[in-house]
């Protein structure tokens, strides 16, 4: 499998979207993956369209950024609440700075803004804070999938398939 021995981080929060969170979970497992969902408490989530319970595996305060390979981010309003837990920002600034793949999709994009890793930066997002990314320094690109070094972005779930492919490979040769 491809992405033997690598750990991947899974940043999330209630009223996640559903497909973007159920679909990066089960793909990266499927590439042989080590995901670890994390919640704010460790608590089993509950989706923006009321898909409950989505289990968690363990807190943001648990976690050691030094432990994981790469960080993902689905999106919905999970990211409103993600970026606001200081742990949840330090570990992807962590992540980041260790130049390992940080992916984002949807709304995912507020994690990223609010943990400062962006400006200066390509990225696409859900149209809805496309202003929110240009106003935090980006190049606003209206892609399904935009790489700028380590950062992998998307924008809605109709591009999951192309952003998994392109966060897969970054895993891998990360």
């Amino acid at each position: 499998m491809s992405l033997a021995n690598k750990k991947v981080l899974v940043l999330t929060a209630n009223y996640f979207e559903e497909s973007e969170l159920i679909y990066a979970v089960y793909r990266l497992r499927e590439e042989g993956a080590e995901v670890t969902v994390a919640s704010p408490d460790g608590a089993a989530l509950t989706g923006k369209n009321h898909m409950s319970p989505f289990p968690a595996d363990t807190s943001y305060d648990a976690l050691g950024a030094g432990s994981f390979d790469a960080v993902v981010i689905p999106g919905g309003f999970a990211p409103d609440l993600v970026r606001r837990y200081p742990k949840a920002l330090e570990l992807v600034r962590e992540i980041n700075a260790a130049n390992k793949p940080v992916a984002t999709v949807c709304h995912g994009g507020w994690v990223a803004i609010s943990a400062g890793i962006v400006k200066g930066r390509k990225a696409t997002a859900v149209s809805a804070i496309k202003d929110d990314m240009v106003n935090a320094g980006v190049e606003f690109v209206d892609e399904p999938v935009v790489t700028d070094g380590n950062l992998i972005t998307s924008r809605v779930p109709a591009d999951m398939g192309l952003w998994m492919k392109a966060v897969i490979e970054a895993i891998r040769t990360a």
